[in-house]
């Protein structure tokens, strides 16, 4: 099992956040992908006991998401969880999420802030209206409930992580990802959870940013819509350059 960290300028949380894995998953593998920071993250990362992989600029989180996927999928991990470096997203919730993955026959478990009132962080509200439109739209492209579509907190199983190591959605990961892993017959399923406040850093998603976001996710979907399903192939992901070193 490994836990796949993207990291971009969370020097101030990275090795708090890995420490925290490392305590509840003490026989997981840690992996951070410093995706070109600017400050001390990828040091912090490794000092915490983590396995750095280093982009040589920044490339973005969907492209550092793929990259801890390609990681996990060439050394034959069976299970793969993403979790944030900021803090947000809770370790001692982890196991739940492994167990919902095997209990439920699901290649993907989402952590939703949204399924169940559970308090903890919510947003501001043009957020939380931005994420309701696009959990309606997903919803009605795969006939699925969708509550919590930008949730970058899940557990992947081994055809989860071939896939998503050969397609993963580079500009709009999570909302994306959800179409295309339906797309191509992989099934996730959503299992609540409660997310805290950012431990360190600032968050770059401002209230426009946040109404431009959405706005371009949906001409994202649309298009993905149109477009032929991602075909599910992992012989293809072990001969995919990941551009990073460790």
């Amino acid at each position: 099992m490994v836990v796949i960290i993207p990291a971009y300028n969370e020097a101030a949380s990275v090795g708090r956040v890995v420490a925290q894995v490392r305590a509840v998953l003490p026989a997981a593998d840690v992996c951070v992908i410093d995706d070109g920071s600017s400050d001390a993250t990828g040091a912090a990362a490794t000092a915490a006991g983590a396995i750095t992989l280093h982009h040589p600029y920044n490339l973005g989180i969907g492209t550092a998401v793929q990259t801890g996927f390609l990681y996990a999928y060439r050394r034959g991990y069976d299970v793969a969880i993403r979790v944030d470096a900021d803090g947000q997203h809770p370790p001692d919730l982890l196991p739940a999420l492994l167990r919902a993955l095997d209990d439920n026959g699901a290649d993907m478990i989402v952590g939703s802030r949204f399924l169940e009132d559970r308090g903890g962080y919510r947003g501001t509200l043009p957020r939380r209206i931005g994420i309701r439109v696009l959990a309606g739209v997903i919803g009605a492209i795969t006939g699925q409930i969708v509550s919590d579509p930008t949730s970058g907190f899940y557990a992947a199983n081994r055809r989860a992580i071939a896939f998503c190591a050969h397609a993963y959605p580079h500009d709009y990961p999570e909302p994306e990802a959800r179409v295309w892993l339906h797309r191509a017959g992989l099934i996730v399923h959503e299992t609540p959870v409660m997310m805290r406040e950012r431990a360190g850093g600032v968050s770059s998603i401002t209230t426009l940013r946040s109404i431009y976001y959405m706005l371009k996710v949906l001409l994202a979907l649309a298009l993905d819509a149109l477009r032929p399903a991602p075909a599910y192939t992992p012989a293809e992901t072990g001969h995919t350059g990941d551009g990073a070193e460790e």
